[in-house]
Parts: structure tokens; sequence; C-alpha cells
């Protein structure tokens, strides 16, 4: 058997030990840590009789020797826990982003270094259909040399960043590193070069008031004509995103932000995001422009398009959605967990690529911060 353990048994660590079930019957989930174990046993019913559950990542790390692990943790953990595991040279599954501060972004590179354990990061842009497709079309040179990059995220469920646990700052260390690192990694898959200097800017306009802290859309009086209702949202049958009033004095996180970002060739990205747009307003979109053609793909709509710049041909490319919530994204980061605890293969997002996009983000909110360029080097 090859069992599975789960530090952080959320939304995304059912998701991942989920999918990993699903696809061998041979893996079992053998143990678990978080602080809602009595609840976890109830969801999981008799499957609960077979997992061992713990109240701290150091005692399952002390009594179990898993084949393989994966963190699901709130963010402001991932990079503490990771060193932890990485001394145990147990492969694992560490969710982004793996870092939300510096100082533990730089001791989680020393302690990667040294135990030099494959670790496979949920990169669902570069790992699902479209950026797969998208990476083969860069590589064939059908666009030349890639010299611009132009990225858009207008995130269309975005108040979960503001009326979810996410809307605490201190946990998410900031929308470029909740959001911008999935893209960032995704513009350095497709260029293969290192990021130099970054400056950028962020704004919330929008998610801020003086509602009081704490507030819950069930409590509020304006609970049914809010356009950011919860209980307005239930009512009408769409989504619900999360149960605080996101125009409450205690509201974190910028609701905008965007970036320009220097390579070593000397080219630069531009990148854009967005957490008020909504509906068909929503886009992830990214084109890439070499001098002999542009190529343009969004994640809402699965289609790549390639503008060829010195003819009239116009080529397009539907691509099959994965057969999970990211696009297969979440599928293919399992499937690279069980390579390489079985077939000793490397990870097809490794952590060295996801520290050095986390890098690029928290450089991105000192520029913000500060009104500066920031030199993307491994410095405080």
């Amino acid at each position: 058997m090859i069992d599975i353990a789960v530090i952080g048994y959320g939304f995304r660590g059912k998701v991942l030990s989920t999918h990993l079930l699903q696809m061998n019957k041979n893996i079992r989930i053998s143990a678990i840590v978080d602080s809602r174990i009595e609840e976890i046993k109830g969801e999981l019913g008799n499957d609960a009789d077979n997992i061992r559950f713990y109240d701290t990542v150091d005692e399952l790390l002390d009594r179990e020797k898993p084949d393989g692990i994966i963190v699901g943790t709130r963010c402001s953990s991932h990079a503490q826990i990771a060193i932890k595991v990485l001394e145990k040279r147990i492969p694992f599954i560490l969710e982004k982003p793996v870092s939300t501060r510096m100082n533990d972004l730089l001791a989680l590179k020393s302690a990667y270094e040294r135990s030099g354990t494959e670790v496979a990061v949920p990169f669902s842009l570069r790992l699902n259909t479209l950026g797969q497709a998208a990476k083969e079309i860069a590589e064939s040179g059908k666009l030349g040399t890639i010299e611009h990059v132009q990225a858009i995220n207008n995130v269309s469920y975005g108040s979960v960043y503001f009326q979810h646990w996410y809307r605490d700052e201190r946990e998410t260390g900031g929308l470029f590193l909740q959001k911008a690192t999935h893209d960032f990694d995704m513009i350095q898959y497709i260029l293969q070069l290192k990021p130099t200097w970054v400056s950028a800017v962020k704004s919330k306009q929008i998610f801020k008031g003086n509602k009081p802290a704490g507030l819950r859309c069930a409590d509020c009086e304006e609970r049914e004509t809010c356009p950011e209702s919860a209980i307005l949202h239930r009512k009408r049958g769409e989504p619900v995103h999360g149960e605080m009033c996101c125009f409450a004095a205690d509201t974190g996180n910028e609701d905008s932000g965007s970036a320009i970002i220097q390579y070593e060739s000397g080219m630069h990205a531009s990148y854009s995001q967005n957490f008020f747009a909504r509906n068909k307003a929503a886009t992830r979109m990214f084109r890439f422009l070499g001098y002999k053609g542009t190529m343009e793909f969004d994640y809402y709509t699965n289609r790549i398009q390639v503008f060829m710049h010195h003819t009239n041909r116009i080529e397009t490319y539907e691509i099959p959605v994965g057969n999970d919530t990211h696009g297969g994204g979440d599928i293919a980061v399992c499937q690279s967990l069980l390579d390489t605890i079985t077939k000793g293969l490397p990870s097809q997002t490794p952590l060295e690529e996801a520290m050095q996009s986390a890098l690029l983000c928290l450089k991105a909110n000192k520029s913000a911060e500060t009104r500066t360029f920031q030199e993307i080097k491994w410095t405080e």
C-alpha cells in the first residue's frame, strides 16, 4: 500500500487526497493532522477507523512514515510546515503560495537545498490541458522568440478574498501571492527566463468601508439589497463565497493590482488583476508576442489563437477541459506526486520554481508598498 498523510484536511486537502484515492487503488490515507478532528471523523464515517489523527505536525512526523504527504493548511503556515517535512525527506504536495513572508521563504529555500526532496506545487495554469498546449505552441518556434507578454486576470469570484478567511492579510500575504503567483509561474514556464526587476501598484477602491468589524451578511440591515450579500446570492441560487461583510472596517486585501516585470533578456511582461469584475467581465488571458506571431489564450474559454504577423493566417485551437475544477491541474499534480513515489520521477512543478514565483510576488508587494523598483534577488 501507498500511505499518504494529510496535513490540513480542509477544502484543498480533501480535494487532492480524493483525487489520489481515485487514481490508484493501492493508495490509502493513513494519517491526518487538523484542528477539527471530531468534525472530520464525522465526515469520513467508517473510513475514519483506519486513519490515525494527530493534533500537531510534529506528532505526526515523529510517529508516522508515510510515502507521501499533502500540505493543505492555511497559507501563512505553508513554509514552516514544509521545512519540517523536508527534514524527513518525504515527497509531498505543497499548496501555494509556498510562503507569505520573506524570512520564511529564505528559510524554505535553505531547507529545500539541504534536503533535495521532490515537492509538487499545484500550479494548475501550467499543469492543465490549456497550459500544456500553450507551452507546446510556444516551443514550436511558430511565434519566434517571445519578446513581450501581456496578461490580465479579472476574477469573477473575487468576493471570496473579502468574505471568507482569505480576507485576513496576515494569512494571505496579499493577492499577488494568492492569485498572481499562478500567472507569474505560467509566464516563467513559457519564457524559461529569470525575472530581474519588478515595479508594481495595488489599490483598494471597492471592498472597504465603515461597517462594524466582524459583521456577517446575515446580521446586516442591507442583506436583501447589497450586491455582495451572501443571503441574496443564496436566495437567487447563485454561488456564495463567504458570509462576512466585505464593506466592514476589518476587510483586508487590495481589490486590484498591476505589475511590470523585466526579465534577464531585457524583455518585459505586464500583468493586471482585478477582484470586483463579475460575470462576462471575467478573464484570465495571456498574450505572448514574438516577431513572427502572437499567441493569445484565455482560461475562461479554453481557446488558443495564434495570429501570424506576416500573413493573414489565424490559427484557432479548442482545448478540451480537464477532468477537475482546475482544468486537469489538480489531477496532474497528484499524478506528479504518485510518479515520484512509485517511479522516482522529478516533480512537474518543482519547488524551486514555486519559490521563484513567491519571491516575485513578495517583491511586487514591496514595490507597491514602497513605490520603488525592486530587484528580484534572494535578500530581504
